[in-house]
């Protein structure tokens, strides 16, 4: 029997929410927040700094499709199963400057056998839409939370 048996849902999408966070090195160096986490939904907010801006003086893609990256890892993985991306992509609508405060809202669309797929909307402090992701997860070996015999 494991502890995510004797957990509710909420506690145990905190619980693995908290053992990936403590590892997630990339998602702690950009200064991320953990806002929210539920089963099958996270909330990941990022403010822009100058270090991530571009030639064009807004925010370099790359740094909005981390963000959105990791509120879908948190998402799909409050079920303790280790899951990971098989397929990304990201439409951006509005671009991102210094200084912005963005937030990415996933939530779970479908989860079947192996697969999921998320929605996660990127908005900034204004409430503006700024890009649009959708995640494919898939389950892999390995649980975040250790068995008690």
């Amino acid at each position: 029997m494991t502890d995510a048996i004797r957990l509710s849902p909420q506690a145990l999408a905190e619980a693995c929410a908290k053992s990936m966070w403590d590892d997630d090195n990339a998602t702690r160096h950009l200064d991320m927040q953990l806002l929210v986490v539920a089963p099958g939904a996270a909330t990941v907010a990022m403010t822009i700094t100058e270090t991530m801006t571009n030639g064009h003086g807004t925010c370099h893609g790359g740094y909005v499709f981390t963000l959105a990256d990791s509120a879908f890892a948190f998402a799909c993985n409050t079920y303790n199963q280790r899951t990971v991306a098989q397929h990304c992509s990201m439409t951006y609508i509005a671009p991102a400057f210094r200084g912005d405060r963005l937030t990415a809202t996933a939530r779970e669309v479908s989860r079947r056998g192996r697969g999921g797929i998320y929605d996660i909307r990127i908005t900034n402090q204004e409430g503006e839409h700024v890009a649009e992701f959708r995640g494919h997860s898939r389950t892999v070996k390995g649980t975040h939370l250790a068995e008690q015999i």
